[in-house]
């Protein structure tokens, strides 16, 4: 894995105290859109420059289910999804099935793209010949609240 980019707190960038706000998507998004419709746009969360290094090409993306809790990703978080990173293999990305958004590990076989859950629970994710993937996005870190919050879990 490549260390290029990450900082050990006393190595922060400079303008670490700079902000961006980062759109929070809201539950359903249509496939094969070219960029973030304002209409599914629920919030904003205003986050270090330092974590967005490409605040037009980010959002935030709320998790439902457990598919990749074996990834350390669980129902209730934010995934940071960046659209300018390339997946490549092991990558954890936001793809449309069939204009269904979910969140999946990219495995690259005999030179080919699959996509699989993060779950060793779960049965093999299985793609249909036909199905129209687009993968939209690369998971650069999640955020996940480990203190309840006002009472009513996460």
């Amino acid at each position: 894995m490549s260390t290029a980019g990450l900082y050990r707190i006393e190595e922060l960038p400079p303008d670490r105290a700079a902000t961006v706000r980062v759109p929070v998507m809201g539950p359903s998004l249509c496939a094969g859109f070219p960029s973030p419709a304002d209409d599914f746009v629920e919030n904003t969360l205003e986050l270090p420059r330092w974590l967005v290094p490409n605040p037009p090409a980010t959002f935030l993306w709320r998790i439902a289910g457990d598919s990749m809790r074996d990834a350390g990703i669980f129902d209730g978080d934010l995934a940071c999804v960046d659209r300018s990173l390339k997946p490549g293999h092991g990558s954890v990305v936001v793809a449309a099935v069939d204009g269904e958004m979910s969140i999946k590990r990219m495995v690259v076989k005999d030179n080919r793209a699959q996509l699989s859950f993060d779950n060793a629970e779960l049965p093999v994710y299985a793609l249909e010949e036909l199905a129209e993937v687009n993968v939209w996005g690369v998971v650069r870190f999640t955020i996940r609240w480990h203190v309840t919050r006002g009472g009513q879990g996460r």
